[in-house]
């Protein structure tokens, strides 16, 4: 017994070490992108949506194989009620993932950091958005504020959750297991083109409570708040989560209970081994 759960420990702390260094890769590239746009004047939106696309394809071909590459907290909890996911790995997976991008904020802040201060000297909201979203990315005029952006959160992460499981599901049309994570890429391109306005598409708790507190800890005192004084820091951790539950319950409603049940399906999440692995 002392040996086996042994086993059980190693395996899932490696688990949780993949978490952590897939949810450290996605953040370097995504805030990386908005720190050079914002602050140092190099690119535009189509950039930060093809470099947070980029991040996620490689945060997922970092972690796949070990933990199924879900480096999202929202993802997790969606698997464990929907898909089985096992339950005792849930807080493990969701504290690696908002460490890896905890720690990758901090990279990049300060890595940036001479460049952040010549952009804001106050380190205010003027370039908080590098690190964390904002209703209407800061911007006052556009109207959006607190619950515009949790119900913006709440759609743009169940369109995420739904794909995936369109996606990863083996009963689909599910492409190669070495093209799924560049496939999910190509979706959180599409969110971002399509769906960053109000809420600067988050969809990943970790995404933004990760960096988030790394920049509050690191000299931007307004961080849990929006541009209007309100708590905001809620906004991305919550929506994301019921989004990515709506997700789930639509997809399996419209399209997973009408798909044929195969003979073993492989733990929801995990990219399927090799043949010549599975005959060996």
């Amino acid at each position: 017994m002392a040996t086996t759960e042994a086993v059980k420990q190693r395996t899932l702390l490696g688990e949780c070490s993949a978490e952590f260094a897939g949810t450290f890769i996605l953040i370097l590239f995504g805030v990386g992108v908005v720190a050079q746009v914002v602050a140092g004047g190099i690119g535009n939106h189509d950039s930060i949506a093809w470099a947070w696309g980029i991040g996620v394809i490689m945060g997922v071909y970092v972690s796949a194989r070990l933990s199924g590459g879900h480096i999202n907290p929202a993802v997790t909890i969606a698997l464990a009620v929907f898909r089985g996911f096992a339950w005792r790995k849930v807080l493990p997976y969701i504290g690696a993932q908002f460490l890896g991008a905890f720690a990758a904020a901090l990279v990049v802040r300060w890595n940036y950091s001479k460049v952040l201060h010549h952009f804001d000297p106050g380190l205010t909201i003027k370039s908080q958005g590098v690190f964390s979203t904002l209703p209407g990315n800061g911007n006052t005029e556009l109207g959006a504020g607190m619950w515009s952006g949790f119900l913006d959160q709440i759609i743009g992460t169940a369109i995420l959750m739904l794909v995936i499981l369109a996606i990863v599901d083996l009963r689909n049309t599910a492409p190669a297991a070495n093209l799924g994570p560049f496939i999910i890429g190509l979706l959180v391109v599409g969110i971002g083109m399509a769906w960053g306005t109000l809420a600067g598409y988050a969809i990943n708790p970790a995404r933004d409570f990760g960096p988030r507190l790394a920049s509050y800890l690191t000299g931007y005192g307004g961080a849990f708040k929006d541009q209007f004084g309100d708590p905001y820091f809620w906004v991305p951790i919550v929506g994301p989560i019921i989004g990515a539950l709506v997700g789930a319950l639509l997809y399996d409603l419209l399209v997973g209970r009408y798909l044929p049940v195969g003979d073993a399906d492989e733990e929801p999440g995990r990219v399927p081994e090799p043949e010549q692995e599975k005959t060996a």
